[in-house]
C-alpha cells in the first residue's frame, strides 16, 4: 500500500469528449501534480489516462472519467512512496494533505475552464441540448 494515497472527485457539466480532450492536455498533469515528473502510460480515451510519477515521490496517478447524468465525474488518484527512503508518518500525512489541496484546486480550475460561459442549472457544455457549445 502506498504511503500517500489521495483521491479527489469533481463533477464537470460537459460532454465526455470535451472533458477527455481538455484533461488529456499535458499541462493538466503538471498542474495537478506539480514538482513531479508525470508520464502518460495509458491513454484510455473517454475513460481518461494513467500515469507514472517520478521525483521526490514515486508512484502512479490516474484521471478516470465516468459519465454521470449530463456530464462527467472526474476521479483523480495519486499513489506515492518517497523516492529517498522512509519518511515519518507525520511527513506522509503532510504530503498527502498538500497533494489533496493541490489536486482539488487544480481540478476546479480545469472544471471552470471547461464549463466557461455555462450558467448554473443550464445544460452541460457540448451536449445536444446546449445551444452555446463552442
Amino acid at each position: 500500500m502506498p504511503l500517500v494515497d489521495v483521491l479527489q472527485e469533481t463533477f464537470v457539466a460537459a460532454a465526455p469528449g470535451l472533458v477527455a480532450d481538455a484533461l488529456a492536455e499535458p499541462a493538466v498533469a503538471a498542474d495537478l501534480w506539480p514538482e513531479l515528473a508525470v508520464t502518460v502510460t495509458q491513454r484510455r480515451g473517454l475513460e481518461g489516462q494513467r500515469y507514472v510519477v517520478r521525483g521526490a515521490w514515486i508512484g502512479t496517478a490516474e484521471l478516470w472519467l465516468e459519465p454521470c447524468a449530463d456530464g462527467v465525474l472526474v476521479h483523480s488518484y495519486l499513489r506515492l512512496d518517497p523516492a529517498a527512503g522512509p519518511v515519518s508518518a507525520r511527513a506522509a500525512r503532510r504530503e498527502a494533505a498538500r497533494r489533496r489541496r493541490t489536486m482539488r484546486w487544480g481540478l476546479w480550475r480545469h472544471k471552470d475552464r471547461i464549463e466557461a460561459g455555462r450558467a448554473p442549472g443550464t445544460a452541460a457544455v457540448g451536449t445536444m441540448v446546449d445551444r452555446t457549445a463552442r
